[in-house]
């Protein structure tokens, strides 16, 4: 039986309105919904009282409203955008679709299947000495953190110990880089002979959270328990103090045996001496385990040829070869523009990169070093540049790295397109980059800083969504220096430099040991930094972030929505875009759905939890896709017939509380769209049944008759939804006496309503 509404709700049973009373369609509204009247949720940062004349304090309110809205607007529109169209993980093997990228066993938090562990280690050799090092130190301490640096293979290392101990057959439980140790380490859930993986651990928001004595009785409960954790972290770990004891330095493999060892695993055909010589020379050239690997498939699959080519990277050759030359200042500073604008329109980007030329023009006038020359003798730096052919130069200054594409306009109309710069390839992007940061100091970022300050703050959102792409690729070389200087401040500026913010964080996931970091930061940004950063965090949190690292959206969001109304409401906003960016994700939306449910069963009657999560739930079930104008659940209904049991839980929750009407509105789009879909009458039918198992007769009649009266609106009234509408209702098989059966048959006729002439279709 569901639970009794709260006294702040309204009745269990509303009053039943006369039998000529329709119940209007919503308004449209936004990716979340406008707070109707009563709905506001006071917290901790909603500000002293306005004073005599709050008319000043209520119009900055609405402008910070406003403001928040259009963030909104352009998070949606990027990752519609990023969901529709393809682009590369640059230093992962494979490609990923919007915010479904591949990415290793245990990144993820969640369990780590044997047959993803198998296919993660098919072609593993364990280095020496640091792997039976770190294998004694995991069985008598139950616990070893793997330090190094950077693809070192630190992860397919915490896989394969844990392996050695508990067996192929083992499953994995990945937690998250962010507070879990501190978690676990109070936890008594740990479950026996289980293996756990922290992967690119990060630490902990409270420094104070994980003492010696913490991790002491963390090992003392592993052992007992007959479990094991196994975590990875970056050199820096080896310093604090409460890990030093535990942690191993790690080495990758030696590269020519992990090759071999790859070779004798795949098909294997004769090669020239001097061929084989060559590749055995270039293999040992590499650091990264992932590319031995890659290499050794694609001469089995390829030829000797193909290898060589992977292995000599003539990508990376032509960049590091460009730079080689020392390029003049009219040559670098449109390359390094690109490298954070690649893709925008030409003319654009022209316009933007003369803004960056005006930036390192003041810094060089202002008497220090020029950002491109060591030597000033004989500077020519952008002097006379009207009478240069700028766009033909292209030609010459970036050969093989640098092309031209014609792309539509927004209204995908080809008389209205025009010309993009683009790199060749996706890789020379962060090629650029890593060279930059490489061989040139201050007296280059310094301009270029200030100029990327102002496209996230005056940008158009392609542009700034560029930028935030190069910010993110530039975090690879100097995380602490984005963090400090470009993300610690957009967060807590104007909406677009704090949409720019979130969506670095958001590309920044593509890199798998930057994830993580993007997490901590998100986090971060909500403890006690401010109502502008904990709304950047909201946004943050949701697309490729909140996809990534779910629980941890999930909670961080919880606790933003019970805080002041603008947090709250724009973490309502941000659960609404996860669960739309998650409807080609049957796992991760049931997972949302899920959670709302707990939330609401969890909190008291009359309590504010409860407000909270009932605010939620009604505004997941009246969200609408991001491409289309169809609400969400019949794309769940659709496409996941599990969620119906999670649909109709919530449905029941909301029908009986404050938010009736708009939740009848809801089932009643739902049911408009589904009308014409035959596939989805066992889905409606086990919507009915969760809905009607939650709810007491009383309510569950009162239903019956607010649906009857709204299937009369001219919005609703359509051929196809009465009858789906019967199929809901009827669902009470074994349930209720006859007298219930009766009246859902009487109030949902099959004969069409008079209202419903001339309704319109949608």
């Amino acid at each position: 039986m569901a639970d009794e509404p709260d006294p702040h709700e309204g009745p269990a049973v509303p009053p039943v309105p006369a039998a000529d009373e329709d119940i209007a369609p919503p308004l449209p509204d936004g990716i979340a919904g406008e707070p109707e009247a009563g709905e506001d949720i006071p917290g901790p940062d909603a500000g002293a009282d306005a004073g005599p004349d709050p008319a000043p304090e209520r119009r900055k309110e609405a402008d910070e409203q406003e403001e928040d809205d259009r963030g909104y607007d352009d998070l949606r529109r990027v990752h519609q955008l990023v969901s529709n169209n393809f682009y590369g993980v640059v230093d992962a093997s494979g490609a990923a679709f919007g915010f479904g990228a591949a990415s290793s066993p245990g990144l993820a938090p969640g369990t780590i299947e044997p047959e993803e562990m198998n296919r993660a280690l098919r072609f593993y050799v364990p280095p020496q000495p640091c792997f039976d090092e770190a294998l004694g130190k995991l069985r008598e301490d139950a616990f070893v953190v793997l330090t190094g640096e950077d693809s070192c293979g630190r992860g397919a290392g915490s896989l394969a110990l844990l392996r050695e101990i508990l067996g192929e057959e083992a499953r994995l439980r990945s937690l998250s880089p962010a507070n879990a140790l501190a978690e676990l380490a109070a936890s008594r859930d740990l479950k026996p002979g289980q293996g756990y993986v922290i992967l690119d651990y990060v630490g902990e928001l409270n420094v104070e959270a994980v003492q010696a004595y913490s991790i002491r009785r963390l090992s003392e409960e592993l052992g007992r328990k007959g479990s094991y954790l196994v975590m990875t972290a970056g050199g820096t770990t080896r310093r604090r103090l409460a890990l030093r004891d535990h942690c191993v330095p790690w080495r990758a493999p030696d590269p020519v045996e992990l090759f071999e060892h790859c070779r004798d695993r795949l098909p294997r055909s004769a090669l020239a001496p001097d061929v084989e010589r060559e590749l055995r020379e270039r293999v040992r050239e590499q650091r990264r385990p992932a590319d031995m690997v890659a290499a050794a498939e694609v001469l089995s699959r390829e030829g000797a040829e193909a290898a060589l080519d992977t292995l000599r990277d003539r990508c990376r050759e032509l960049v590091r070869e460009l730079f080689r030359r020392q390029p003049c200042a009219d040559d670098l500073i449109p390359l390094a523009a690109l490298a954070f604008l690649e893709g925008i329109p030409e003319r654009t980007f022209e316009k933007q990169c003369a803004v960056f030329a005006a930036f390192v023009r003041d810094w060089e006038q202002s008497g220090e070093t020029p950002a491109a020359e060591p030597d000033s003798e004989g500077r020519t730096a952008l002097r006379g540049a009207v009478a240069q052919q700028s766009r033909a130069r292209w030609k010459e200054r970036a050969v093989g790295l640098v092309t031209t594409e014609h792309r539509s306009g927004p209204g995908r109309n080809d008389g209205r397109g025009e010309r993009h710069l683009v790199f060749t390839e996706p890789r020379v992007r962060e090629f650029v980059i890593a060279e930059l940061h490489e061989l040139y100091g201050y007296e280059l970022w310094y301009p270029m800083r200030q100029w990327l300050a102002e496209m996230a703050l005056v940008g158009d959102l392609g542009t700034r969504t560029e930028v935030a792409r190069g910010v993110a690729l530039l975090a690879r070389h100097a995380l602490a220096e984005v963090d400090e200087n470009m993300l610690k401040v957009w967060s807590e500026g104007l909406i677009s430099q704090r949409v720019t913010a979130a969506l670095t964080l958001q590309f920044m996931c593509d890199t798998e040991h930057l994830a993580p970091q993007a997490l901590y930061i998100a986090l971060g940004w909500a403890e006690n930094s401010g109502p502008r950063r904990a709304v950047t965090s909201a946004m943050a949190l949701t697309g490729r972030l909140g996809s990534l690292y779910r629980l941890d959206a999930l909670n961080q969001l919880w606790s933003l929505m019970r805080r002041g109304e603008r947090i709250a409401f724009s973490a309502h906003r941000s659960l609404v875009l996860l669960l739309q960016s998650a409807e080609q994700d049957p796992e991760r939306a049931l997972l949302i759905l899920r959670y709302v449910r707990t939330m609401i069963a969890q909190a008291a009657r009359g309590s504010k939890e409860r407000s909270i999560a009932l605010r939620a739930a009604i505004q997941l079930l009246r969200a609408e896709r991001p491409d289309a104008s169809e609400p969400i659940t019949a794309a769940l209904l659709r496409t996941a017939p599990d969620s119906a049991r999670h649909l109709g839980s919530l449905w029941a929750d909301v029908l009986h509380s404050g938010h009736r009407s708009r939740a009848v509105s809801a089932l009643c789009r739902t049911l408009v769209q589904l009308r014409d879909d035959p596939s989805v009458t066992d889905a409606v039918r086990a919507l009915g049944e969760a809905m009607r198992n939650a709810m007491s007769a009383p309510q569950w009649a009162a239903l019956c008759h607010h649906l009857s009266i709204a299937l009369r609106h001219p919005d609703y009234a359509i051929p196809g939804a009465r009858q789906l509408a019967q199929v809901l209702l009827g669902s009470l098989r074994g349930r209720s006496p006859g007298h219930y059966r009766r009246t859902t048959a009487s109030l949902i006729s099959t004969q069409p309503f008079p209202s419903a002439q001339g309704g319109r279709s949608k």
